[in-house]
């Protein structure tokens, strides 16, 4: 367990946290009782207060849904469960066939989102998700996906504009840090120089960085800024270590299709990758989650899982023994950048 610095309300946090996509039917729908039985595990694996990772975005407030009627119906105390809720996008109905908001990797929804960034926008979403709660709320909130909220901009006059609306949704957000409804404030993004920027403008009490520090990828420019952020006792949360699944034997790369054809390169990382892994008796997800545990300044790790068989065993990863001799053979190789290696392997 490691202790946070900035996180107004002695919050601890454990070495991972759940994230919950997968209670939203990221690629693949579950069924209630296995939604169920994956928050149970997560329950009962974790030390109290069990820390569950959530969006408004994560299949349309489905997830937020089922996570609170899980929680309600395993009669687990809201005191013994901190929530954390990416804000910004906002359940509306479905119109088409499938969502508007992210096509082609949710199933079976049944309500549509839209991203709501501003300061009324995101007190909307903060309500919003909690009322999906069903009796739980949020304490660890954030502006979710504030890179994807700019890039929709259409020219540099309303990407600035956009940014002021980023700026509002802070200053709604710590309202309710003042006002004692929410106990930390942070930002998620995949752009992580979008949350530099914001970083630069806002006083977060943690970050979370998804896709971009992972075995596969890590730029150096990323390794300075979190080394700053870590100076500033900044949580830094990762997510995504396993680039959207890619590195764990899924065709989406950072949640895009990919091709074996037009990717090659790619392919032939995660072959070598993998190949690696076999020689060393190590499991491709133990490699992903070492290295992503172990990058400059980050405290936790968020891990999502469809499986409920699954969750003791994410649980226990950061135990992982990798040999000293696997993270060589991968600088060797040229699988991880050598400059990285040297100073943090």
């Amino acid at each position: 367990m490691a202790k946070t610095h900035t996180l107004m309300q002695e919050i601890t946090l454990p070495k991972v946290i759940f994230g919950t996509s997968g209670l939203g039917n990221l690629y693949v729908a579950l069924p209630d009782e296995v939604k169920l039985s994956i928050v149970n595990e997560s329950v009962k694996c974790s030390p109290k207060p069990v820390v569950f990772d959530s969006a408004g975005k994560y299949g349309a407030g489905l997830a937020l849904e089922a996570l609170g009627r899980s929680l309600k119906q395993l009669k687990v105390s809201p005191s013994d469960v901190l929530i954390g809720n990416k804000l910004g996008w906002l359940r509306t109905g479905l119109k088409t066939a499938e969502p508007t908001f992210e096509p082609g990797i949710w199933r079976d929804l049944k309500y549509d989102a839209v991203q709501k960034i501003s300061y009324e926008g995101i007190l909307e979403c903060y309500e919003q998700g909690n009322e999906l709660l069903g009796g739980y709320h949020a304490e660890l909130v954030s502006v979710h996906d504030p890179d994807e909220y700019l890039a929709a901009a259409n020219n540099t006059q309303e990407q600035a504009q956009r940014y002021q609306d980023i700026l509002g949704a802070y200053q709604a957000l710590n309202e309710l840090k003042e006002a004692g409804k929410v106990k930390a404030i942070g930002v998620g993004a995949k752009n992580w120089r979008i949350i530099k920027r914001i970083a630069a403008d806002v006083k977060l009490d943690w970050v979370m960085i998804a896709n971009s520090m992972t075995v596969h990828s890590h730029p150096a420019e990323l390794v300075e800024f979190m080394l700053k952020l870590q100076q500033q006792g900044t949580v830094i949360i990762n997510s995504s270590v396993f680039n959207g699944g890619f590195l764990t034997g899924s065709a989406y790369y950072n949640y895009q299709l990919t091709d074996p054809e037009k990717d090659k390169d790619l392919y032939h990382w995660r072959h070598r990758f993998y190949q690696l892994c076999l020689d060393y008796k190590i499991k491709p997800v133990e490699a992903c989650v070492i290295f992503g545990l172990n990058a400059p300044g980050v405290n936790s790790i968020a891990l999502n899982t469809t499986q409920p068989e699954r969750v003791a065993q994410n649980v226990a990863l950061p135990q992982s023994i990798i040999p000293e001799g696997f993270w060589e053979e991968m600088t060797a190789q040229g699988l991880i950048e050598e400059a990285y290696a040297s100073s943090y392997l």
